[in-house]
């Protein structure tokens, strides 16, 4: 009985393994075949410890009597209602902050709503789109999810963006979209300003401009260009100076006629009341914004600095709210610090980033802390 038995269970589970390939298969050849070259998005390491430098956020949280302010107001909100299709007072809000027309923005629930609508407005099947190698990873799989190919340029060997390159590959591959992230993530550097408008004039792609670390940039932005440039669209979040990464608020801005055609794809009720509330207030009381963006500058050039004297360690230059260092074997130095309740991001996965971490500019015990530990590696 005990042989019958174990050839039944062995039997059984057989089968049932031979059925799940089979469903995974079966599945597979209903879904978008895409989706065979994209991974699931996922932070290592988590998102949580003691001191979380992973993330690229502001190390100050809205303050509680700006958040008692907010809340007061949105309880008077009627939640059994919906927002409205667009989030037009948020929208009118942040037009009024930047001096333009409400006509040439649009609000997201973050600017990574944004990309996926202004990538759905631009690309499909055949299509190309420019991307330099490395950026931020989310150009690539929504473009993967879209089935458009790819055009890769690579950043310089010291991580800077290579223009010429740019320019006469946009030219050679006739390209649909040319996307810039400047400040770029994860190499922290930024393009001049000259060369972002050099690269839209020069070519009749859509250039899409992610300025999400503009805040902490030594460029000035591209954004009066974008009456001048009628292909230009300037993305913008709220999540790094702004301090709202919990609460999801992105913003696209382009000439109105680019906007409206943007905007098509675009999923409506997307964004909450809470979150214009939000913004209304927070862009009320800007000086919070300021004085966090100078603290995170001021404490980015004393990290770097620190940073020079630790044998081991090679910084880079930052235009970013946190920095890059490559050291002899990043993953070790990772979970050193993990292990110290310190959270980074290893980055080494990246074109030319081999041994590279990544970790943004934290509360002033928390940058002590990282430092000494590194100091002790």
């Amino acid at each position: 009985m005990t042989g019958l038995f174990s050839l039944n269970y062995g039997l059984e589970r057989f089968t049932a393994t031979t059925k799940r390939v089979t469903m995974k298969r079966e599945i597979g050849r209903l879904l978008n075949p895409a989706l065979k070259n994209i991974a699931t998005y996922k932070v290592e390491g988590g998102q949580h410890a003691e001191i979380k430098l992973n993330q690229n956020e502001s190390p100050f949280d809205v303050p509680m009597w700006l958040k008692e302010e907010i809340i007061g107001e949105f309880i008077k909100e009627p939640w059994n209602r919906y927002p409205d299709i667009l989030p037009y007072r948020g929208m009118q809000a942040y037009a009024d902050f930047l001096g333009i027309s409400p006509d040439s923005v649009m609000m997201s629930n973050g600017s990574n709503e944004m990309l996926y609508t202004i990538f759905l407005a631009c690309l499909g099947p055949g299509r190309k789109v420019l991307v330099p190698d490395p950026s931020f990873s989310l150009y690539e799989k929504i473009a993967l999810l879209l089935q458009s190919r790819i055009v890769r340029v690579p950043m310089r060997p010291n991580l800077d963006f290579d223009t010429e390159a740019i320019l006469q590959t946009a030219h050679d591959e006739d390209v649909d979209v040319i996307v810039i992230s400047t400040p770029n993530n994860p190499t922290s550097k930024s393009l001049t300003f000259d060369d972002v408008r050099l690269i839209a004039e020069s070519s009749d792609a859509i250039v899409l401009v992610d300025e999400a670390y503009i805040e902490f940039s030594r460029q000035r932005s591209i954004l009066e260009l974008i009456d001048e440039l009628p292909n230009l669209v300037v993305l913008r979040t709220m999540s790094k100076a702004l301090a709202l990464a919990g609460i999801r608020i992105g913003f696209a801005i382009a000439n109105p006629l680019l906007m409206a055609e943007l905007a098509k794809p675009k999923i409506p009720f997307a964004s909450s009341r809470l979150a214009e509330i939000t913004l209304i207030q927070v862009l009320a009381n800007y000086s919070l914004v300021t004085d966090a963006v100078l603290y995170i500058l001021h404490e980015r050039d004393k990290l770097f600095n620190e940073l020079l004297s630790i044998e081991g360690v090679e910084p880079f230059s930052s235009d970013t709210n946190f920095l890059i260092i490559r050291v002899s074997d990043a993953e070790a130095v990772f979970q050193s610090l993990r292990h110290e309740g310190i959270l980074v991001r290893n980055v080494s996965g990246y074109h030319l980033m081999e041994n590279c971490l990544r970790f943004n500019i934290g509360l002033i015990e928390e940058n002590r802390r990282i430092i000494e530990k590194l100091r002790s590696l």
